[in-house]
């Protein structure tokens, strides 16, 4: 009888432990969905500014197969290719405004600060330029879409100040996209840069981005 209820007793306990798991499991999965940040969708008519750097506008490939021409014809919408190879984020800061001014965005793409990494700059500063943009973007009532760039170290993952920054400002945010690209040489047309197949990943990524927090309406 005592072996019969000390059976019973831990089967009982067990039970009320798994409902116990399962409901702090539940609670978990509820408040990362209240998290999740979503989009307003960008409307048929409006404008998605994709801007930054080389990656942007294409390096290594004809214009039509940079990531923004490719999310173009994924998304239906227009998505301005405005990435200059090269820039820094104190000269993409510098000319933020006239691109906001010029397209009329109702979503930003930044990816910037790679060449910040890639030269050395103190990323102090670049967490600031970046900040400042999307202070710009977001004081107009346009949405900003983040993308990380990863550390200058073989196989690295992405600069911490772009966490940060996608914290601080409620941001939707691509944290190792860039880096797991640029893992796979297949994918690239030169050490940082990549090849047709290699933007078209990207832009379905990002495609994917914006679809799963309704930043564009299927």
């Amino acid at each position: 009888m005592l072996l019969s209820f000390t059976h019973h007793f831990f089967g009982w306990l067990n039970m009320k432990r798994f409902y116990t798991l399962v409901l702090s499991l539940f609670t978990v999965l509820l408040l990362q969905g209240c998290d999740q940040v979503t989009l307003q969708p960008v409307s048929k008519t409006g404008t998605i500014l994709a801007f930054g750097d080389s990656l942007t506008y294409g390096v290594g490939v004809e214009e039509e197969n940079s990531y923004p021409a490719v999310l173009a014809n994924l998304t239906n919408r227009e998505v301005i290719n405005g990435g200059i190879s090269g820039e820094v984020t104190k000269d993409g800061l510098a000319r933020f405004s006239e691109e906001l001014d010029e397209a009329q965005p109702e979503l930003v793409i930044l990816l910037e600060g790679g060449n910040d990494i890639l030269r050395s700059h103190n990323l102090k500063h670049t967490k600031q330029n970046l900040a400042q943009m999307i202070q710009l973007a977001q004081g107009r009532g346009i949405q900003v879409v983040l993308i990380g760039v990863p550390e200058k170290k073989l196989f690295s993952s992405v600069a911490k100040f772009y966490p940060e920054l996608a914290e601080e400002y409620n941001l939707v945010f691509a944290d190792n996209l860039v880096s797991s690209l640029l893992r796979s040489p297949e994918l690239k047309s030169d050490y940082i840069h990549f090849n047709e197949m290699g933007y078209r990943k990207m832009a379905h990524a990002i495609y994917d981005l914006l679809v799963e927090h309704n930043g564009i309406a299927l």
